[in-house]
């Protein structure tokens, strides 16, 4: 249980790398006409829009299903998470019967992880290499706050215009080639809920090497929210899917609580 319970552990958060390239967006119309008239944005206000709508939500809780699939595993856990910026990411995996398996509490200052099955608690001060030397992960602080909110960072495209932007039918298709890798990445946008709904990584010879579907939106606080993740590693055969059963934004009764027995066995990292 225990190998079972880290392989679960590492894996997600191998895989939250990957959901930072997740979706935001708003409405541009709704007024429910299909013969309605789309604004059609070129790429520098449609970054402006995605980006401005990301940095909407100061906090964020959910609660839903992880499965998780390569060559040795092919299992599913229910979690929950509560995200408050800019600092504090806590997560919940759970059992059958909503069993505690393992609570983990990351800061801009310090982490805790807590093995429910061992009773023990791991803890010390974070520093820029912590997730990579626990999670296996290149990984920033800021990208899996992203991640777990569903988001994607723009900051740095922000100035940068697409190498190919063009409409296909309802969708914007954005294509940024990287200089060094000559990896490509392309983005699927919808015209009008501006939502990420699909994303593709190939390398420089044209392969897929990574890809993501995000479905079964709802607008949330402006932001358009998906709550079916797909992502899969296709040279690993590895794969992640999340679905959010219930979520919220941006409540002013927010709290992260770390709460374990008092018996615990503490361990410093």
């Amino acid at each position: 249980m225990k190998k079972l319970l880290f392989s679960l552990i590492i894996l997600f958060f191998i895989f939250t790398q990957f959901l930072f390239i997740g979706c935001a967006g708003s409405k541009v119309s709704s007024s429910g006409n299909d013969d309605e008239k789309i604004e059609i944005l070129p790429s520098d206000r449609l970054l402006n829009k995605l980006e401005a709508n990301r940095r909407k939500i100061k906090n964020f809780e959910g609660s839903g299903i992880i499965k998780i699939k390569n060559s040795q595993m092919d299992n599913s856990a229910s979690f929950r998470t509560t995200v408050i910026k800019p600092d504090s990411i806590y997560l919940n995996i759970m059992g059958p019967f909503s069993i505690d398996l393992a609570k983990i509490l990351v800061t801009n200052k310090d982490f805790q992880f807590y093995d429910a099955i061992q009773n023990s608690v791991f803890k010390g001060e974070y520093n820029d290499n912590i997730l990579r030397n626990i999670f296996k992960i290149d990984l920033s602080f800021n990208d899996l706050i992203d991640a777990f909110v569903g988001s994607v960072n723009l900051t740095n495209k922000l100035y940068r215009t697409p190498d190919k932007f063009e409409t296909v039918y309802d969708q914007y298709v954005l294509t940024y080639i990287d200089s060094v890798s000559h990896h490509s990445t392309v983005y699927k946008v919808d015209v009008r809920e501006l939502s990420i709904k699909e994303v593709q990584e190939m390398d420089e010879a044209g392969n897929l090497v990574f890809k993501g579907k995000y479905s079964k939106f709802n607008i949330i606080e402006g932001v358009a929210f998906p709550y079916i993740i797909e992502i899969e590693n296709v040279n690993t055969k590895e794969s992640v899917n999340i679905e959010y059963r219930k979520v919220s934004v941006n409540k002013s009764s927010a709290v992260i609580e770390f709460k374990i027995p008092a018996d615990t066995q503490v361990i410093e990292w």
